[in-house]
Formats: structure tokens, C-alpha cells, sequence
């Protein structure tokens, strides 16, 4: 039985996520920590000018979300044994001696903040982050939008990494690719995307004492980095006016050779 702590944040998502973890053979969540949404992407959007594409695609990300998951949080127990602090309170000192004293086997973090040094420094090997995004190819924030908006869905993905000090820096233990349908939304993609990173989690955490330390790739000059703040009406108008030109009808045609063009790390005992 796997010891684990979950740190999360507080959407529906990681709601969805917390609670699947918690009840998979083989894994204990001995506890969640769920930082607050209070200063999340939508609330910044609503103090900035001309942000009516913005707010829709969040709009229907939440729509989406709801349509994938709420049927599971409303029904299924939760074994999470969450508690709720303030955004960024991850690394406060009381907290990371709790952790501490915890003393899971593994961390497991998925959409809180950025971890600082001590909690990292507790845990050698023994911390993992769920990137969204394929790194070290897109880094940041919303690195699975960006692929989308510069037509590049073969950059699409979920990484699986080692946490260190640096942005999306750690040593890659695993990544994957979504599962991508003629007629697919981009929001439905990314939560098809999510369900299979959660199961991916849960693989990863039973099997954590057999993985295989992989070769990492390189990073290259098409390593793109991307802040909250580049997120803008144009970018989103950029995104929906590809699904209307071609969808993601190009890339399913020549997927094959397309991901061959961007390997992902694939551990063997996964």
C-alpha cells in the first residue's frame, strides 16, 4: 500500500482527481491539501479590458468539466481526507511539517502552486508533478493551449516529472499523448486528456518502485515558455479559428509521422 499526499487545487477537476486517487486498490491518501481558487485565472481576466472571448472559452471549459466529471464527484465516496488552505499556503512553514511528520511515501502535486525549496528538499525522489503539457517542448502555464493556437497538437500532452527548483525543469518520468477524435472540441480533448492522466497517475504511483530512470530529451530552441499574461483575446481568437478551418483533421491524416517529429518518454514499467 502506497502512502501518498495529494496537493491540488479546488475546481471540479481536482476535485475529480483527489477523490479518483483516493479510491484506487493499492493507494492510500493519507491527506489532500486544497489550496483556494479565489485569485484563479478567470478572476484576473474579470479586472482586465476587452476579455469577452476569454471569459467564453473559460465559460465552456467549465461547461465541459461539469458535463466530464460532477456525475463522478456528486455519487462517488471521497477518501481524500482533504483540508482546505489559502492559496500559496503550501509552503508555509506549519504546513511542510506536517507533511513532514506525514511521511508518505510519495507527493503527488496537480494545479497548486509553485512548490519552494524545503518542501522539495523533504522529499528527494519522492515528489511528482502532473505538467499539462509535453516538456520541455512547452513550458508554463497553459501548455496545452498554446499547441492548439500555433497548430501543433502533436505538442499536446501530460508529463509526468520529478520536481526541482526550476520552471517545469525536473526529470521526466513519464508522458503521454490524448486521445484525439474527428469533430473532437479543444475542451473536450483536454478532459478526455485529464481522465487519462489521473488513471496514468494511479498506474504510476502502484508501480513507482519498478520505474525506470529514462533518458531525458534535450531541450532545443522550440522549447517555448508561456506566462498567464500572454493569454489574450487573440490567442483564443486564434484557437477557435482553427477547429473552424480544419479542426485537428490535419493532424489525425499524418499523426504517425507528426509524433514521430516530437518523441515523449514513455517508462517501460508503465
Amino acid at each position: 500500500m502506497k502512502r501518498v499526499v495529494l496537493l491540488t487545487s479546488g475546481e471540479l477537476r481536482h476535485d475529480f482527481f483527489k477523490m479518483y486517487i483516493s479510491l484506487q486498490p493499492g493507494i492510500e491518501v493519507v491527506r489532500t491539501y486544497c489550496e483556494s481558487i479565489e485569485r484563479n485565472l478567470v478572476s484576473k481576466i474579470k479586472d482586465t479590458k476587452q476579455s469577452h472571448l476569454r471569459f467564453q472559452h473559460l465559460q465552456a471549459r467549465e461547461q465541459t468539466e461539469i458535463d466530464f466529471f460532477s456525475i463522478f464527484v456528486a455519487y462517488s465516496q471521497d477518501l481524500s481526507q482533504s483540508k482546505h488552505i489559502e492559496k500559496g499556503a503550501i509552503n508555509d512553514p506549519e504546513i511542510v511539517q506536517e507533511i513532514i511528520e506525514l511521511s508518505p511515501d510519495l507527493i503527488i502535486s496537480y494545479g497548486c502552486s509553485i512548490i519552494k525549496a524545503p518542501l522539495i528538499e523533504a522529499f528527494p525522489d519522492r515528489f511528482i508533478n502532473i505538467h499539462l503539457g509535453l516538456s520541455p517542448y512547452y513550458r508554463g502555464s497553459g501548455t496545452n493551449f498554446w499547441p492548439f493556437v500555433n497548430d501543433e497538437p502533436e505538442y499536446c500532452g501530460v508529463t509526468f516529472m520529478n520536481i526541482d527548483r526550476g520552471i517545469d525543469t525536473g526529470k521526466v518520468i513519464h508522458q503521454i499523448r490524448p486521445d484525439m477524435y474527428p469533430l473532437d472540441t479543444f475542451h473536450v480533448i483536454c478532459n478526455r486528456l485529464l481522465i487519462k492522466s489521473f488513471k496514468t497517475c494511479a498506474s504510476l504511483i502502484n508501480q513507482y518502485d519498478r520505474l525506470i530512470s529514462m533518458p531525458q530529451i534535450k531541450d532545443s530552441n522550440k522549447d517555448k515558455i508561456y506566462k498567464n499574461a500572454m493569454f489574450d483575446e487573440s490567442s483564443v481568437e486564434m484557437l477557435y479559428s482553427r477547429f473552424r478551418e480544419s479542426g485537428i483533421t490535419n493532424y489525425l491524416r499524418d499523426k504517425k509521422q507528426k509524433d514521430l517529429l516530437v518523441p515523449i518518454i514513455k517508462n517501460s514499467a508503465l
